[in-house]
Formats: structure tokens, C-alpha cells, sequence
């Protein structure tokens, strides 16, 4: 199995990487694992101390959970995995407050976290208008939890598809309708007008087969049965690097449970 990164942007929010030399089967695991798999930060409770403002506590908690919150892996655990066994504690849990009284709309970046290093990742989120007169003052509670359980622990997203394998079987009879064809240019003409391929644009053909249609048989569409194009798209909580890292290790911790499950048959 080989990988190679082709695209990294800059914010670490969109990753993409070739994985070479694999199957669909572990292409799909680790999709699987990437989106459900991997534990983030999330508001699990809300203790309201006041709320005059013209949402309920349940508007209002329901939108606090789903704020993406920055996290820290390395000093945080699931309540599950804890020593205090879920009861509560600085390692399986994180206090944030929130106490306003000014008029307007009041953004995500106004919670109070204990922790500097979990906030919002989004601080212009807004959660509510208050008006003359309103207030709202809550305690939340933030654990680590997993996808699976609900998509507020979702790190982002992630997809794949086969490596395609594009050929130029013939002088096609017009190449000008071919290049036109294509959505991503991924065809083009050279001094001669013959039909060429733009190498550097192949990894973003999406298999619609526009080419194939109006070629008449001159470009055949393909791919790679072993090779796959994965894209990973984080939501902020932590890096693309660091979700993919993350499902491979859960992978891992998974295969050896089930060795040691089958070793005490």
C-alpha cells in the first residue's frame, strides 16, 4: 500500500491523497472510520441559569452542540476510556460559560472556555439576539464523543473514488466537441488540433462519460481497481492529518481486540 498527497491546502481543512495498491474494502473502512470513528469535542449539556431571549433552552442547547469546537486529543479522553469511568473529570470533560446582557446578536466567540486551547472554531457563529431588557446565562459541558453516536462529533467528511484512466483510442472525427464536453478541461487541443489529455487535470475526471458520448468510440474511460483518489474535509475540530492518523489507529485498536478475542476461543 502506497499513499501520495497531491493537495493540502493551506487552512488544513481539505485534504487529498492517492491511495495506491489497496482495495475497497479498506477504502471504505477508513471513510467509515474517518467520519464516525473519530472523537472530537462537542456542548453534550447545558445548565441554563437565564434565558430571556425569544428562543427556548432547547433551541438554544441544540444549536450550542452543533458548534464545531477546537480539540485537543492529546489531553483529553472518552468518558468511557476515563479513570473516573464517565463520572466527570479535567480529563474527560470541559466547563464553558457564557453570561451577556448587551443587545444584539451574540456570536460564539462570547463563551468562556476553561480551556484555551477548546473554543469555537467558528467564533462569528451567532447563537442569539437579545434584545433591550434580555440576557441569557448558561454552563455547558463539553466531552469528547464519537460520530457514530451523534453527527455533532463528526470531524468532517470524507470520500473516494477510483483512480481514472483515460485513452485516446483514435483521432476522433471532432475534437473541438470532445474538449467542449468535458466539465473539468480536462481535454484540449495542441498546434495541430488533435486531441490531447491535460495530465495535470486527469485525477479531476468524475466518470460522467460526456467525453465517451460524443466521441463516437475515440476516448475510452477507465480506472484503477486497486487505486483510489480520497478526499478528506475536516469541519475545524482538528486537522485532516490528524483525522486520518486518528482511523488508522482506531483500526488498529480494533484488529487487536479482535485478536485477542479470537486467541481466548
Amino acid at each position: 500500500m502506497k499513499l501520495e498527497v497531491i493537495e493540502n491546502n493551506k487552512t488544513d481543512n481539505i485534504l487529498t491523497f492517492i491511495l495506491k495498491d489497496s482495495s475497497v474494502a479498506f477504502a471504505n473502512v477508513l471513510r467509515k472510520n474517518i467520519i464516525a470513528k473519530v472523537p472530537t469535542m462537542a456542548i453534550e449539556e447545558v445548565d441554563f441559569k437565564k434565558n430571556s431571549s425569544v428562543l427556548y433552552d432547547e433551541i438554544i442547547a441544540h444549536r450550542l452542540g452543533l458548534l464545531p469546537l477546537t480539540t485537543d486529543l492529546k489531553s483529553y479522553v472518552l468518558p468511557e476510556k476515563c479513570k473516573c469511568k464517565g463520572a466527570g473529570c479535567a480529563r474527560c470533560q470541559l466547563k464553558l460559560t457564557l453570561n451577556v446582557k448587551t443587545p444584539g446578536i451574540i456570536e460564539a466567540s462570547k463563551i468562556k472556555s476553561q480551556d484555551p486551547k477548546i473554543k469555537p472554531v467558528y467564533p462569528e457563529t451567532p447563537i442569539v439576539k437579545l434584545l433591550d431588557g434580555q440576557a441569557l446565562q448558561f454552563e455547558a459541558t463539553a466531552i469528547l464523543g464519537k460520530g457514530e453516536q451523534h453527527s455533532k462529533w463528526s470531524p468532517g467528511h470524507a470520500y473516494y473514488k477510483h483512480v481514472p484512466i483515460l485513452t485516446i483510442k483514435k483521432n476522433p472525427k471532432d475534437a473541438e466537441a470532445i474538449v467542449k464536453s468535458c466539465p473539468q478541461k480536462i481535454f484540449e487541443l495542441d498546434k495541430n488540433n488533435n486531441l490531447k489529455i491535460n495530465k495535470e487535470r486527469v485525477m479531476l475526471c468524475h466518470a460522467c462519460e460526456a467525453c465517451a458520448d460524443v466521441s463516437n468510440g475515440a476516448v475510452e474511460l477507465g480506472r484503477e481497481e486497486n487505486s483510489f483518489i480520497f478526499t478528506v474535509e475536516s469541519w475545524g475540530q482538528i486537522s485532516c492529518r490528524e483525522m486520518v492518523i486518528q482511523a488508522i489507529d482506531v483500526l488498529i485498536e480494533e484488529l487487536n481486540e479482535l485478536e485477542m478475542l479470537l486467541k481466548q476461543k
